[in-house]
């Protein structure tokens, strides 16, 4: 395990490896005793890990009030990279999704929130896309479970080159987004990327998380992106009826086109619109944990209800 991506100790959460197909998975779990609420879980961004939600976990209440189940994802952070033979299916949307939908089953969860960021959204999409489609060719994973509520943070569904252009495009194009996809980088390419996407306050766990990543990750899952493998991501958001989606991002987000996002017709669209925090960029959670977390907080409350 790598010390300076590892999660630090607290009272409320505990870490675990925990073994998969993908390999073994890091996992952070607060288990207080509140069975009548969703688990929250959280998955995090392109080249990013489980730290990126320190201070979400930290200095809310939020371990209190819910279980939070957290995770590296295969190639990131403290857990392993996909196994040699496997990086093709595992480095997915698809292939993270059924990981995730397996761990959940291992774990006992059955009623859940998703808080996505960036990839981590997408990868929500696609975790409701295939609950929705529990068919013959999903009969390997436990999907006797239900998702109750998804946020969407700096995830602009699409699929495919044209969605995919018009979902990122921004005047003028940040330099980092090319980044998103190369698998080699240099230290100084790893650290532009770390702050833009991120965004401030800066440590260096964020470039070490970047550098950690399986390089291999960031070009097969951007090709398989925008090659259109997966879920149809904007027919699943538009067509959700039942599950609350919940769309909050920073008004300066250097990547996402916010206007493209205003422009789905979203099915079950919570406070009736997507929100822009002013002034804040790609990881709001991250620049502003208290402004973001008054609307993580009511977002949660509707979906209990």
């Amino acid at each position: 395990m790598n010390p300076t991506l590892a999660f630090p100790p607290t009272p409320t959460i505990k870490t675990y490896h925990l073994p998969s197909p993908s390999g073994q998975i890091y996992i952070l779990d607060s288990n207080p005793s509140t069975p009548s609420k969703p688990t929250l879980l959280l998955i995090h961004g392109n080249s990013s890990c489980t730290q990126i939600w320190h201070p979400l976990l930290t200095c809310t209440p939020l371990t209190r009030t819910h279980r939070v189940i957290a995770l590296d994802l295969p190639g990131h952070g403290c857990s392993d990279d996909a196994p040699t033979n496997q990086k093709g299916d595992v480095y997915t949307m698809r292939g993270y999704a059924e990981c995730i939908l397996g761990i959940l089953g291992d774990l006992g969860v059955r009623r859940f929130c998703v808080l996505g960021w960036s990839l981590g959204g997408h990868v929500g999409v696609e975790m409701l896309g295939l609950l929705k489609r529990n068919n013959d060719a999903n009969a390997n994973l436990n999907l006797e479970m239900e998702m109750k509520g998804l946020m969407l943070i700096g995830t602009p569904p699409s699929l495919g080159p044209t969605q995919v252009t018009a979902a990122f495009s921004k005047t003028p194009p940040s330099p980092s987004m090319a980044l998103a996809s190369q698998e080699h980088l240099t230290n100084l390419e790893a650290q532009n990327y770390a702050v833009a996407v991120t965004g401030p306050p800066f440590q260096e766990w964020q470039v070490e998380a970047v550098s950690r990543t399986d390089g291999q990750f960031r070009k097969i899952m951007f090709s398989s992106f925008t090659s259109g493998i997966g879920v149809d991501q904007v027919a699943v958001v538009e067509s959700e009826k039942d599950v609350l989606i919940a769309v909050v991002n920073g008004s300066e987000d250097p990547f996402v086109n916010l206007d493209y996002l205003d422009g789905l017709r979203w099915g079950r669209l919570w406070a009736g619109e997507c929100v822009r925090l002013d002034g804040l960029g790609h990881a709001p959670f991250w620049e502003d944990v208290g402004r973001f977390y008054t609307y993580l907080q009511g977002f949660l409350v509707e979906c209990e209800a």
